[in-house]
């Protein structure tokens, strides 16, 4: 349900164009953490990319750096911290999960800044896994399950199923080798692996921890309300992610896009703001800074791009994105994002539910 709400909320919001404002040139850059954006965008942390491609994580982050935005390796990602490093000079964040073993986290912190990543975000919404109903349905594991429904799929994919069974095989990279923690080379169901592995215990009080671990900037994901996101600003990150985790951990969370405009509020420019969750056009990402987001993050998109395309297919749709918000900007008569405002945007009733 929220993985829907997540989509329909953009459709509840209607522009308000303005014209005859003269937008022969029109600029969708913008800054986010001290950097540059080609648009306001980033690729958001996925995990078990080679799923989709072998080439997975490295793939996207190359597109990303090309379209000049940052590319999020998740720790639970199928490229190492290292390997994406080496094929993409472009901005670069590393998404944290919390174990229990500290001294893993330590290191990969490490790792990561040793590698020039400029950022990190700590997803703070696992304190268990959600019931994922559809990876339960198709009993997802890694590696993946060959079941008869498998084969099926394979024989109706087989460019895919060639690639995926030529391929090495698929582990959790950051932490492989890893006898403690487990890196996917034995089966492994996700909702086991993350109960037994993340810290629970996980709390504010940890922020200052990794503030004196990490040496860049701190980024939280998974802020579902203004005082959560009042907090961390308190606690001195230097940007949120409001993020419901694409619909896949609390069902009746609440949606990123519903929250853009009461948080930009409560926060007063203070810390800025990445809406992560439905966005599919260009449209959505220009409503989202509209209502005062400094960005947007999107993570479905690219990898339904990677899988039908490749490097090339993610290298294609960053492009479309950037042309939809170029053209809604010109549309509303806005020349630059800072002309954007909660005054280009009302609600509607909704007629997608």
């Amino acid at each position: 349900m929220t993985l829907a709400r997540n989509v329909s909320a953009f459709r509840d919001l209607e522009f308000c164009p303005r014209v005859l404002r003269n937008v022969g040139a029109v600029d969708p850059t913008t800054t986010l953490l001290g950097g540059t954006l080609g648009l306001p965008l980033v690729l958001a942390p996925t995990g078990f990319t080679r799923i989709v491609l072998p080439d997975g994580e490295l793939a996207a982050a190359r597109a990303a750096a090309v379209a000049g935005v940052p590319y999020t390796l998740s720790t639970l990602s199928t490229r190492s911290i290292e390997e994406v490093a080496a094929v993409s000079a472009g901005r670069k964040w590393f998404q944290v999960y919390v174990w229990r073993d500290r001294g893993l986290v330590r290191d990969m912190l490490d790792r990561a800044a040793a590698a020039g990543y400029e950022a990190i975000m700590i997803t703070v919404d696992t304190a268990v896994l959600g019931r994922r109903e559809r990876d339960v349905r198709r009993g997802f594991s890694l590696p993946p399950k060959i079941a008869l429904s498998t084969l099926f799929d394979g024989a109706l994919h087989p460019s895919w199923t060639g690639r995926f069974i030529t391929a090495e095989p698929i582990v959790f990279a950051n932490v492989a080798g890893s006898s403690d923690v487990g890196d996917g080379t034995d089966p492994v169901t996700l909702a086991d692996y993350i109960n037994s592995q993340f810290d629970p215990a996980l709390s504010w009080d940890d922020i200052e921890w990794f503030r004196d671990a990490w040496p860049g900037q701190v980024i939280v994901k998974g802020i579902q309300g203004v005082e959560d996101a009042r907090l961390a600003a308190a606690a001195g990150v230097d940007a949120i992610a409001l993020s419901n985790h694409g619909g896949r951990q609390l069902d009746g969370a609440p949606v990123p896009i519903e929250l853009v405009d009461p948080v930009a509020q409560a926060l007063g420019g203070s810390t800025e703001i990445i809406c992560d969750g439905g966005v599919r056009r260009g449209s959505d990402i220009v409503k989202a800074v509209a209502l005062g987001a400094t960005a947007c993050m999107i993570g479905r998109p690219y990898l339904y791009a990677l899988a039908a395309g490749g490097e090339a297919g993610v290298t294609h749709l960053l492009r479309d994105l950037e042309e939809g918000v170029r053209r809604t900007m010109s549309l509303l008569g806005a020349t630059k994002l800072t002309d954007l405002s909660p005054d280009a945007i009302r609600r509607v009733r909704s007629v997608s539910r």
